[in-house]
């Protein structure tokens, strides 16, 4: 009997089309669902807390435009803010007021941000940040860790975390040997790895750089001591704090890690929320350290688009709305509620896995294994994610593609929706059991 070939949706001759004129026929390695063993869903609109894809289907969104949206698509503030942009014009390759008013109350929420650069992504933060980095100390080695993800640099792409992780990429070709010794890899969590390696490297350590929630190999929290620890381990070698809170940074606190766990970096990179959903990067810090920077210093970095005003009136009127009394508390309740539904569903033990949160930010690891690093995130059994997550999509529960991305909550999540994505995912737990 011939099997009968079923119709293909919108989103399947999308991705035909994709794959011939674009790597993987998506232009960011995660979207393409490839972990989830599934082909990517291509999104037509979105609107509050919920998505549409191109075939019409409606989605309860966890993913936020990886953690942007913190207001919700479609904010009304921030669409007036950029309609009121753009009749203004879209970039002008000079100084506009909307970005002096972003650096203004950025370093006023993030004080140990003297000063900063705006620029386009993350990713050019981080690889500013340590260019500046080595240039103030005169040292080459950077310490990052293990399934922390800073952007594709050279310099980061060495067991990162993100897609790298997602697709079991240990380090990428292209990145010269050379530029790969002066990175120095630690496990996340370990303290006394990060003792040695000072004891080894110590006069040629530039910089530590860490996310202070590690939010890119699922999400891992800073264990009791950490985060000071290496603030003391720096300021005793000479060497700078990096805190790479692109994820964190105005979603776990106003003023991110560094304001919840009360530690101050020397060099602070931002990014997702302060452009409201469109492209934009911060980096900063001291002073006397970004006075190095030029024109005023002699370390280089440009950019024509850097603090267009598109992107940074967006991120003004986001980030203005989230200095209103009690937002983090409410953010806080319902990442709570999900977090108190899915525990709930943990009790049951099969299939086993634990629920691992901070204000905004969600996930599920299925291991038994207490998740303390990256090593320890990686006992995850993916197949059964690969189950669980198709079912959820099959009920409307759009959650990130990934055992090793983090789910993200918005101010407008409503219980209702949260009542419906426990009910999704006992039925998709049930299912994979």
């Amino acid at each position: 009997m011939t099997q009968a070939v079923l119709p293909q949706t919108r989103s399947e001759r999308l991705f035909e089309r994709a794959e011939k004129v674009m790597p993987g026929g998506v232009n960011s390695p995660v979207r393409s669902c490839k972990a989830v063993d599934a082909h990517p869903v291509f999104i037509d609109r979105a609107d509050g807390a919920y998505i549409w894809d191109v075939d019409v289907n409606q989605y309860t969104d966890y993913i936020g435009s990886w953690g942007a949206t913190i207001l919700g698509h479609r904010h009304p503030r921030v669409l007036d803010a950029l309609e009121d942009a753009i009749v203004k014009g879209t970039s002008f390759g000079a100084p506009c007021p909307p970005e002096v008013e972003m650096a203004e109350l950025i370093s006023r929420l993030v004080p140990s941000m003297e000063m900063l650069r705006l620029v386009n992504s993350g990713t050019e933060a981080c690889m500013s940040a340590i260019r500046l980095a080595r240039a103030f100390t005169k040292r080459s080695i950077i310490v990052k860790f293990d399934g922390c993800y800073h952007g594709h640099a050279d310099s980061f792409l060495i067991q990162a975390g993100s897609g790298l992780a997602t697709l079991g990429i240990a380090s990428s070709p292209g990145v010269p040997e050379a530029l790969s010794k002066l990175t120095l890899s630690l496990p996340y969590n370990d303290l006394p790895a990060v003792k040695k390696a000072f004891e080894e490297h110590g006069n040629d350590i530039a910089a530590i750089i860490v996310e202070p929630v590690a939010a890119n190999a699922g999400l891992i929290l800073p264990q009791e001591g950490f985060l000071a620890g290496l603030r003391d381990l720096t300021t005793k070698h000479g060497a700078l704090l990096i805190f790479d809170e692109v994820i964190t940074g105005f979603r776990i606190a106003l003023g991110g890690a560094q304001e919840r766990f009360a530690v101050k970096p020397d060099l602070t990179c931002l990014g997702k929320i302060i452009g409201g959903g469109l492209p934009i990067g911060a980096y900063g810090g001291r002073r006397d350290l970004m006075e190095m920077v030029a024109p005023l210093g002699p370390v280089y970095q440009a950019g024509t688009l850097s603090g267009n005003p598109v992107a940074v009136s967006a991120g003004l009127a986001q980030v203005k709305l989230l200095q209103i009394p009690h937002t983090y508390e409410q953010l806080d309740q319902r990442t709570g509620k999900l977090v108190e539904g899915l525990k709930e569903l943990e009790k049951k033990g099969s299939p086993a896995f634990q629920v691992v949160s901070i204000t905004g930010i969600v996930c599920l690891f299925f291991t038994k294994t207490k998740v303390v690093d990256f090593a320890s995130a990686q006992t995850s059994d993916t197949a059964v994610f690969t189950k669980v997550w198709k079912k959820l999509k099959e009920k409307g529960i759009y959650w990130p593609p990934s055992q090793f991305e983090c789910a993200f909550m918005s101010l407008v999540h409503t219980k209702k929706d949260i009542e419906e994505t426990v009910e999704a995912f006992a039925e998709a737990l049930k299912s994979a059991a």
